[in-house]
């Protein structure tokens, strides 16, 4: 018995009547003994349920507050959320806006340079006084300088809003470093250095344009800044892909500018003693398209001794590379076309092109329109052009390739046509869906449209 359990005597037992009164009341003792026992557990029992039920209530009171505050944080990261959304769109308008703002910009801009061009080489084909060469080149030379900068603006400007695609194709670098060598050349040899590059009789896979134009960069660079010495480009194997270097004898870069110099209008510290100009857009340029390319960009370089730029492209094939015919060239500026027909929107450029033309031996006609072409067809119904420089963008939504596809009806044949258009966004792949029509970019230049119209003529001969 527990020491705090209540205890009756039981008194003595005897026998006789009083031995039953003895047995049921130590009986009844026992029954109030279990009993109490049983009230002692059942009020432990009450005792712990109540404290279960005040931790309880104490646990909810907590869940209720926690669950208030984190509805409180969702209701604060929702808005933030919604915020960062309009914040988003409307960053994505704006730069919508800024590609569409310079891609108008940089079209009517291209227009008068174009013009500008054909009509100075007008005006310089056949001039023998030497001054008034020397200031067409610095001319021609100034507006050179201005559209590179349109095309790196607007080049920066559709890679930032993500509207450059690469187009893969097979390229043979052994043409694209001659490409870029020929049109360099001329101002590596006006600052006395040896521009070249090694036959690697390689092929890789890469956007043609945005490829060349990042080791045209990379060239430049190197050419503006070297005094002295030599540029070459080289293509190593390298696993699965083919490493294109540009080498330069120049002042280096020091390790703590390597990083910067990509970045827009930076420049590294030996340009205050190269004497360059420029806008340092070049190399922030050639990262963003090898960004967009998925090729590893490369640097190494050593103050005063030089850089290399590299760029590690994926490897083809190999090929013997065949040489293209050379176009058959009449003396002087002659052409092998006497009838040409030029369809442009701008009277300037018409006025240009009419000039440079005649120039070149060549009886033009012009058209402004498609309306203007019918009415050149309907007034001469024997009228048959040798070739077809036509705009792209017309007014009031006409295209020039619909304008070519019309005089190619109006004749029966398949006359040789050349798109001259300032869009960038217009590719070559997209008018060989619609026949055989060459691209050309504004602002043309007279040779490059003469070569052109030499390679057209001669291939539909």
């Amino acid at each position: 018995m527990k020491s705090d359990e209540v205890s009756y005597p039981i008194p003595p037992r005897h026998d006789g009547p009083g031995s039953e009164l003895e047995r049921r009341l130590e009986k009844l003792a026992r029954i109030n003994a279990s009993l109490m026992q049983r009230v002692e557990r059942s009020m432990d029992q009450q005792a712990n349920a109540y404290s279960l039920f005040q931790t309880a209530i104490g646990l909810e009171g907590q869940v209720r507050l926690r669950t208030d505050q984190l509805k409180t944080a969702l209701d604060r990261l929702e808005q933030a959320n919604s915020e960062l959304m309009l914040a988003r769109d409307a960053a994505e308008r704006a730069n919508r806006f800024k590609t569409r703002f310079f891609t108008a910009v940089g079209h009517d801009l291209l227009q008068p340079l174009h013009a500008a061009r054909l009509t100075l080489s007008a005006m310089l084909d056949g001039e023998r006084d030497g001054e008034q060469q020397r200031l067409g080149g610095q001319v021609d030379h100034a507006l050179s300088t201005i559209e590179e900068l349109l095309k790196t603006i607007l080049d920066l400007s559709k890679l930032e809003a993500g509207v450059t695609e690469p187009q893969i194709r097979l390229i043979d670098v052994d043409e694209l470093f001659s490409d870029v060598v020929s049109d360099l050349a001329p101002i590596a040899r006006a600052k006395g250095l040896v521009l070249g590059h090694r036959a690697t009789r390689m092929m890789v896979r890469s956007d043609p344009i945005m490829l060349r134009r990042i080791v045209q960069n990379l060239v430049a660079n190197a050419v503006h800044y070297t005094e002295r010495g030599r540029i070459r480009l080289l293509a190593r194997r390298r696993g699965d892909g083919v490493r294109l270097e540009v080498w330069d004898s120049g002042p280096g870069i020091a390790p703590a500018e390597r990083d910067r110099i990509f970045e827009e209008f930076q420049r590294g510290s030996s340009s205050e003693t190269a004497r360059v100009g420029g806008f340092g857009l070049g190399l922030s340029i050639v990262q963003r398209m090898s960004e967009a390319l998925e090729h590893d960009l490369g640097l190494c370089s050593r103050v005063g001794h030089g850089s290399c730029f590299t760029v590690l492209t994926p490897y083809a094939a190999t090929r013997d590379v065949q040489k293209p015919a050379e176009p058959y060239v009449m003396p002087g500026y002659g052409l092998p076309v006497s009838e040409v027909l030029v369809i442009d929107n701008e009277p300037t450029v018409l006025e240009a092109m009419r000039a440079l033309l005649s120039r070149w031996g060549c009886k033009v006609r012009v058209a402004a329109s498609a309306e203007d072409v019918d009415e050149i067809f309907e007034a001469d119904s024997g009228y048959s052009p040798d070739i077809v420089l036509a705009d792209y963008h017309l007014n009031r939504g006409q295209t020039g390739v619909a304008v070519v596809a019309d005089v190619r009806r109006r004749m029966g044949l398949e006359v040789p046509a050349i798109v001259i258009s300032a869009d960038r966004s217009l590719s070559q792949m997209s008018l060989d869906a619609t026949g055989s029509i060459e691209l050309l970019r504004k602002p043309v230049k007279p040779a490059e449209l003469r070569a052109l119209m030499l390679h057209v003529v001669a291939g539909g001969a």
